[in-house]
C-alpha cells in the first residue's frame, strides 16, 4: 500500500529581494547619505580650493570680491613653479626615501615586538606598554635639542639618516599599539595547534601568524609612511643644511619670499609632490583589500 505524499507548502518568491536586506527607511536613508556627504564635504572642500587656487592668476586670489571658480584659470603655475626650485625633483625623491626606509625600519621592529606583547605575558608589560602611550604623546619639537646632541655625536648631521632615526623612533610606539590590537584577534587556537604538531615559534610566527596579520601590517605600512612623509619637516629644519638631502616639506619654503607667498605655485607644487605618495598608498591599500578577502573566506 503506497502512502500518501504530503503536499509541500508552495514558498512563493518575494516580490523584492531587496526589500529583505535594505531595512532602513527612507527617512533613515536621507539622513545616512546627508551625513555621508556633509562629511566629504570638509574633507575634500580644502583640496577642491587648493586646487583651483593653483589654477588662478595670482593677482586673482587678492580681487575683491573673493570668487571661488577661476577665470581664464590654467596650468601655467604647475610649469613656473619647475623654475622657481630647480631641484624639486629631488626634494620629492628625498621625501619618498626617507618614508619608505624609516617605514621598511618600523615594520622589522614593530611585527615581531607586536606579535610578542599579543601573545605572551611577562612581568612588566603594562609598564612598557604605558611608556609607548606616553612617548608617543611626546612632540618632536620637545626633544630637538637632545637629538641634535645625539645626531652630532654620532655624526649623522646633513645626512638621511639624521631625519630617518628619529622619524622612525617616534612612529614605533603608535605602531606597535596598532598591530598589537590586531594580532590580538588572531585566535590563539593557531598557535597552540602549530605547537603541537611540532612547529617552532619562529616558524610558527613566520608562517603561520604574518599571513593572517597581513593586512594588519599593510594598515601600519600605510599609516607609518604618511606619518613619515609628513613629520620631515622639523627634522630636516635642524638636522640638514645641505640641499641634497632636503626633503619637500622644507623645499616649499621656497615660495615663501618676505613681501608675498606665491601661493598659485604653491598649491600646484604641493599636489604635484603628494602625487607620488598617494600612488604607493593605493597600490598598497589593493593589496590590503585582497588580505581581508582572503581571510575571510579561509
Amino acid at each position: 500500500m503506497r502512502l500518501p505524499f504530503p503536499k509541500l507548502p508552495i514558498l512563493r518568491r518575494s516580490a523584492s529581494p531587496r526589500a529583505m536586506i535594505d531595512r532602513y527607511s527612507w527617512f533613515e536613508l536621507i539622513l545616512i547619505y546627508l551625513g555621508v556627504f556633509v562629511f566629504l564635504f570638509f574633507m575634500l572642500s580644502p583640496f577642491i580650493e587648493g586646487f583651483l587656487v593653483s589654477l588662478k592668476p595670482l593677482a586673482q586670489l587678492f580681487s575683491t570680491p573673493y570668487r571661488f571658480w577661476p577665470e581664464n584659470g590654467s596650468f601655467e603655475a604647475y610649469r613656473t613653479m619647475w623654475v622657481r626650485i630647480p631641484y624639486f625633483g629631488l626634494y620629492i625623491f628625498n621625501s619618498l626615501l626617507i618614508a619608505t626606509v624609516a617605514t621598511v625600519i618600523v615594520l622589522v621592529l614593530v611585527v615581531p615586538a607586536a606579535y610578542a606583547f599579543a601573545r605572551f605575558k611577562f612581568r612588566g608589560m603594562a609598564l612598557v606598554l604605558g611608556a609607548f602611550l606616553a612617548v608617543s604623546m611626546f612632540s618632536g619639537a620637545v626633544l630637538l635639542i637632545p637629538l641634535f646632541r645625539l645626531m652630532r655625536t654620532l655624526g649623522l648631521l646633513n645626512t638621511y639618516w639624521a631625519m630617518i632615526i628619529p622619524g622612525a623612533a617616534f612612529l614605533i610606539p603608535s605602531a606597535i599599539w596598532l598591530l598589537r590590537t590586531y594580532m590580538m584577534r588572531i585566535p590563539p587556537e593557531l598557535h597552540e595547534a602549530a605547537y603541537m604538531d611540532g612547529a617552532s615559534e619562529f616558524y610558527t610566527f613566520r608562517r603561520v601568524i604574518l599571513p593572517i596579520a597581513r593586512p594588519g601590517i599593510i594598515v601600519v605600512a600605510i599609516m607609518t609612511f604618511i606619518g613619515a612623509y609628513a613629520q620631515q619637516f622639523i627634522f630636516a629644519l635642524t638636522f640638514n643644511s645641505r640641499t641634497e638631502y632636503m626633503p619637500l616639506p622644507v623645499g616649499l619654503f621656497a615660495f615663501f619670499g618676505r613681501q608675498e607667498v606665491i601661493w598659485n605655485e604653491l598649491m600646484a607644487a604641493s599636489f604635484v609632490g603628494i602625487a607620488p605618495a598617494l600612488v604607493i598608498i593605493f597600490y598598497l591599500q589593493r593589496y590590503l583589500v585582497g588580505g581581508l578577502t582572503a581571510g575571510a573566506v579561509k
